[in-house]
């Protein structure tokens, strides 16, 4: 059967190919991008069944106006895609107020806005899913991206909470934690850096913009394998809480959370110190 499904983000990278298998299969898209001439071929390629608004994740008021007008004119929305963001690589003293706000609004508290805009209508219809598309940086870390790690660490606490908020409506959560893929999240952040004291000289974060640069460093990643599994997720019952995507992905998660699991086992003792004695 036939699905609609509502994706941030789709004038590229995992969006855009996100919209042409769904288009491809047969499915409806209700699509967000900043430029709306983007996807002017898939427009002409689908008519109709190819909806369209421009919204900047910035604008909070717009992103309700928007989730609003969707549900209203194509009616029931199955499925939820939070896909739009960014990469802010740099020194963290380096970075402008302006970019680490941008940063913050754009991949966390937009997503938030666009969730939170869209729960009233899937209890109404009875249920959906949400796609929260976050990275293997939402569970490890690496110099150099601190802002980047702030938003997505915060986007996964927020939904692995609203998972159990709202499972009793029917709305299954997914989060979705690819690695590095062939899209061009690499060359977009490379042009949005942010200033590097020359302190970091020779240290990790300043090695950051010769990796974002390196072509003998593509990423391993296909995006319309790492798609299709995202688009199968949906026929799944429950909804798997997260979806890890690339080897590079599995090996930096697991590490950190094999590093992270033994350093708080560590302190067992140490943490059960400080409670009130049983009988108090």
């Amino acid at each position: 059967m036939a699905r609609t499904w509502l994706i941030t983000g789709i004038s590229s990278g995992f969006g855009r190919e996100l919209a042409e298998q769904l288009l491809a299969s047969g499915d409806r898209v209700a699509g967000t991008l900043r430029k709306l001439d983007a996807v002017d071929d898939l427009k002409a390629r689908y008519g109709d069944r190819l909806w369209t608004a421009q919204l900047d994740l910035t604008d909070g008021p717009a992103i309700h106006a928007v989730i609003t007008r969707a549900f209203a004119e194509l009616g029931r929305i199955d499925v939820v895609v939070n896909n739009a963001g960014y990469g802010l690589f740099g020194a963290a003293e380096g970075l402008t107020d302006a970019q680490i706000r941008h940063q913050i609004d754009t991949n966390l508290v937009g997503p938030i806005q666009v969730t939170r805009a869209a729960l009233p209508h899937l209890r109404a219809q009875g249920g959906g899913r949400i796609l929260a598309v976050s990275t293997y940086g939402g569970q490890a870390t690496y110099p150099g991206a601190s802002l980047y790690h702030a938003s997505k660490w915060g986007l996964e606490g927020f939904f692995d909470s609203l998972a159990g908020e709202v499972a009793p409506f029917k709305i299954g959560v997914t989060i979705i934690e690819p690695g590095g893929a062939r899209t061009g999240f690499r060359s977009t952040a490379s042009e949005r850096m942010g200033a590097a004291p020359q302190a970091y000289d020779g240290t990790p974060v300043g090695m950051i913009r010769t990796v974002l640069d390196d072509p003998m460093r593509a990423p391993m990643g296909d995006p319309a394998k790492m798609v299709r599994i995202m688009i199968d997720s949906v026929d799944q019952e429950p909804a798997p809480k997260r979806i890890v995507l690339g080897s590079d992905s599995y090996m930096m998660i697991e590490k950190a959370l094999t590093e992270r699991l033994a350093s708080v086992r560590a302190q067992k003792e140490a943490a059960s110190a400080t409670d009130f004695p049983a009988d108090d």
